[in-house]
């Protein structure tokens, strides 16, 4: 055995001497850097391709259902119905004595009407007792700058002295709201409190400084009939107020 060994390594002294004795080179090749990156990639995109491929669309994926034989064609829609539903494009000129197109500005202008001869409420206003007593005229909610609007060019203004009392600037702020908007602006002033001298002369002050009318109620229903009177008396002319005087010599000359 040993010496079969030492024959072998003498054999392979033997040839390397000889291959060193002849000339030959032995030339190890070392991949690049660009090598070993392909091949990365390359074994990355084969490991990270899907085993399962989705289909494109909803259709694609359930194809094979046609082919079964649970499978119905849907029904064809019915014509008669269709054509209740959607009635046909008229070739011709339309008929408008048929057609509902002039029933909405007939509708716009009764609204109209309706809101010209009611009283318009603001949204601030809702949940004040003093509605319950407004009943011989028509109200509206509306989105208004003033609380209670009584014609074109005539507004009101509601304050309870309770409330005045407790914030006294509340007044001045509603006023300068209104700006010029409004030829005759009413202050309709609940006389809520049993002391009245200093906080109703603080409220005539104002009201005399930006030109309104103050009117002072000792209740809510005497509020709503202030309120119903004055809408009922928009359009009448000034004379309906105003006093008789008889036409005799005595009655216009020394009374």
């Amino acid at each position: 055995m040993e010496g079969e060994s030492g024959g072998a390594n003498r054999d392979s002294r033997d040839d390397v001497a000889a291959a060193s004795s002849s000339g030959q080179k032995t030339i190890i090749q070392i991949p690049s850097y660009q090598d070993v990156l392909q091949n990365t990639q390359a074994k990355s995109a084969s490991a990270a391709t899907p085993l399962f491929k989705p289909s494109s669309s909803f259709s694609e994926a359930f194809s094979f259902v046609k082919g079964s034989e649970f499978y119905k064609p849907p029904p064809t829609p019915d014509v008669s119905i269709s054509a209740f539903v959607t009635p046909p494009m008229q070739s011709g000129p339309l008929d408008t004595s048929s057609t509902s197109a002039p029933a909405m500005p007939q509708s716009s202008a009764v609204q109209s009407a309706q809101y010209r001869n009611a009283i318009l409420v603001s949204n601030r206003q809702k949940g004040n007792p003093l509605l319950k007593y407004i009943r011989n005229v028509r109200w509206n909610f509306a989105e208004i700058v003033c609380d209670y609007l009584l014609g074109q060019s005539t507004c009101a203004l509601y304050l309870s002295l309770r409330y005045h009392l407790l914030h006294p600037d509340y007044l001045y702020y509603r006023i300068r709201e209104l700006q010029k908007n409004y030829k005759l602006r009413i202050i309709l002033c609940h006389v809520d409190v049993e002391d009245v001298v200093k906080p109703l002369l603080e409220v005539t002050r104002t009201a005399l400084l930006h030109d309104c009318t103050l009117l002072c109620a000792w209740s809510l229903e005497e509020c709503g009939r202030y309120l119903e009177t004055i809408k009922v008396y928009e359009k009448k002319p000034a004379d309906l107020i105003q006093g008789q005087m008889d036409t005799d010599y005595i009655s216009r000359h020394f009374l």
